[in-house]
C-alpha cells in the first residue's frame, strides 16, 4: 500500500487538502437542494436525471469502503466525507423517485437495488481476500472505475447543455462544487502518493473546468440574447 513520508509540514498539508475536500464536498451534497426545491413545487422531475444521484451514491459507498482501515491505510478523510455522502444521495434519490413519471421511478428504484446489491458483494468479497496487498488493489482499481463514472455522468448534462444552449439543468454551484472537490482531493491523494485517489479526482477536475466553461459561455450567451430588441427597427 501507499507509503507515507513522516513529515509534519508534508502530513499538515495532505490534512489540509483531505478536509478542504470534506468542506467542499458538503457544498456539493447540498448544491441540488435547489433543484429539489423546484422539483417539489412544481411536482415533477421535469428534464432533470436521477442518474448522476445513482453514480453518487455508488462511488461513495465504494470510496467509503476503500478508506477504512480494512482496505487502506490513513485514508479516514474518505470515510468521513463519503459516509455523508451517501446519507445525502439516499435522501436525494428518494425524493427523485416521488415526483418521477411511473417509468423512470420504475427504473430508479431498480438501479437503487442493483447499487446495493454490488456494494453488498464488493464489501463481502473484498473480505474473502486474505492478503492486504490483493484486497487494496482490487479495491482501490474499483474505486478508480467508480469515480471516473461519476465524473462522467454530467456529460449527459453537458450535451443537453450543449444541446439546448441553455444552463437551465446545469446549476453553477454543483458545477463549481464537483472542480474544488476534485482538486482538492487530487492533492490529497498526490501528497499521500495514491494514485487511485488523485487520477480519477483528476480527471473529475477537468470535467469540472469544462462544466464552468460552457456554464459561463452559454449563461453570457443567454443574457445577450435577454437584451436585444424583441422587434428590431428597420427605419
Amino acid at each position: 500500500m501507499s507509503d507515507s513520508i513522516p513529515n509534519p509540514v508534508w502530513t499538515t498539508c495532505k490534512d489540509a487538502a483531505g478536509i478542504a475536500g470534506n468542506i467542499f464536498a458538503f457544498g456539493l451534497f447540498v448544491s441540488p437542494i435547489p433543484t429539489y426545491r423546484r422539483i417539489i413545487r412544481n411536482r415533477s422531475t421535469e428534464q432533470f436525471s436521477g442518474l448522476p444521484y445513482i453514480y453518487a451514491l455508488m462511488n461513495c459507498l465504494i470510496c467509503m469502503w476503500y478508506g477504512t482501515p480494512l482496505v487502506s491505510a490513513d485514508n479516514l478523510l474518505l470515510v468521513t466525507v463519503n459516509s455523508f455522502g451517501a446519507v445525502f444521495q439516499l435522501a436525494y434519490i428518494i425524493l427523485f423517485t416521488i415526483y418521477a413519471e411511473r417509468r423512470i421511478k420504475v427504473r430508479t428504484l431498480a438501479s437503487l437495488l442493483v447499487v446495493l446489491g454490488l456494494f453488498a458483494i464488493i464489501a463481502v468479497g473484498s473480505l474473502q481476500i486474505t492478503d492486504r496487498m490483493i484486497r487494496w488493489l482490487s479495491v482501490g482499481s474499483l474505486t478508480v472505475v467508480s469515480l471516473i463514472s461519476m465524473f462522467a455522468s454530467p456529460l449527459f448534462i453537458i450535451n443537453l447543455v450543449i444541446r439546448t444552449k441553455s444552463v437551465e439543468f446545469m446549476p453553477f454551484y454543483l458545477s463549481l462544487s464537483t472542480f474544488l472537490m476534485s482538486t482538492s482531493f487530487m492533492l490529497y491523494g498526490l501528497l499521500n502518493f495514491d494514485a487511485f485517489v488523485y487520477v480519477p479526482n483528476g480527471i473529475g477536475a477537468i470535467l469540472g473546468i469544462i462544466q464552468l466553461a460552457l456554464y459561463v459561455h452559454y449563461k453570457k450567451k443567454s443574457t445577450q440574447d435577454s437584451i436585444e430588441p424583441l422587434i428590431a427597427s428597420h427605419a
